[in-house]
């Protein structure tokens, strides 16, 4: 309700503004009432409700960024906005498009690498106005540019670090795409010693996928880091995230053939009352279908039908 009551003001203001000045104007005035958020999707109770939603959301962001196109709250606002989109209900969809069309999930993993890459755009963009030169200067010299950045600009370059390795994970067979996690990396690393604790356990929840996809470390050692990341991300959400549990369930016990850990996080997951943190609902129903599938399927995943405690 809030998101239609800010669209009607957004249209009203934009018909009423004659002078490009003074469009302009009222341009920034919503798009600072709409990046400074709110929980109107982020609490929702109905994940399907939301995936048909949001696509109206993100456009609106992209038409008033085509007004203001250096608004660095809605440039944040589409970068996280078009990222979450594709994790929740494209890129986590793949899997279960494959048990009734591979073309349908290759189609899922291209979108959602494209909408990933989309907003990667925009959180770039956020940073190149904040700091003009911003995308060289990364290119030329990662650990100065980055050494530039200070608290605030935490949001963009969490977001720019997920949207871009969320982008390789899904890009295996391109070398050049594979090339840029040392510089994800980076950016995630930057993030962690500006603001650990940003949004109660992303950063480390985001390193268990990070150190999964890497291919420069043994096993064991990727394991180690894994779960010194997981034994973080719970310490920083209190055990509120389901998602921290998924994601170590798939990136380390499945890996590992531990099924029975795997068994006992995904548990764990469902158990998490999404009421309990209402600014997290959707995010941890969304998680909570993840670990459902998973569950599901586990006799797949495992050599071992029945899982035994270890």
């Amino acid at each position: 309700m809030k998101m239609l009551i800010r669209c009607a003001a957004a249209c009203s203001a934009l018909l009423l503004s004659t002078g490009c000045s003074i469009k302009r104007m009222a341009v920034n005035q919503i798009g600072n009432a709409l990046a400074s958020g709110g929980t109107t999707f982020t609490s929702d109770d109905d994940p399907e409700l939301v995936a048909a939603a949001i696509p109206f959301g993100l456009k609106l962001y992209e038409s008033l960024l085509a007004e203001s196109p250096k608004h660095t709250g809605l440039l944040l606002a589409a970068a996280q906005g078009f990222t979450e989109f594709s994790y929740a209900f494209v890129d986590s969809r793949i899997d279960e498009a494959k048990e009734e069309s591979l073309d349908r999930a290759n189609a899922l993993r291209a979108r959602a690498r494209k909408l990933y890459l989309r907003a990667y755009g925009y959180a770039m963009r956020g940073l190149e106005t904040r700091y003009p030169g911003f995308a060289k200067a990364l290119d030329d010299d990662a650990e100065a540019a980055l050494k530039r950045v200070r608290k605030r600009d935490v949001p963009l370059l969490y977001w720019t670090a997920a949207s871009r390795g969320l982008a390789i994970s899904l890009s295996k067979t391109s070398p050049e795409m594979i090339a840029e996690l040392p510089l994800v990396e980076m950016i995630v690393r930057r993030v962690a010693e500006l603001d650990e604790a940003f949004d109660n356990g992303a950063v480390p929840e985001f390193l268990i996928t990070f150190e999964a996809a890497r291919t420069d470390i043994k096993t064991e050692e990727a394991q180690k880091l894994m779960r010194q990341h997981f034994d973080r991300a719970i310490e920083l959400s209190q055990g509120k995230r389901a998602g921290t549990y998924v994601s170590f369930a798939e990136n380390a016990c499945v890996p590992a053939q531990n099924a029975a850990e795997f068994k006992s996080l995904l548990e764990k997951a469902l158990a998490v009352d999404p009421d309990a943190d209402p600014d997290n609902r959707l995010a941890n129903l969304v998680a909570q279908r993840r670990a459902r599938w998973l569950l599901d399927h586990i006799n797949e995943l495992f050599l071992e039908s029945a899982p035994k405690e270890t």
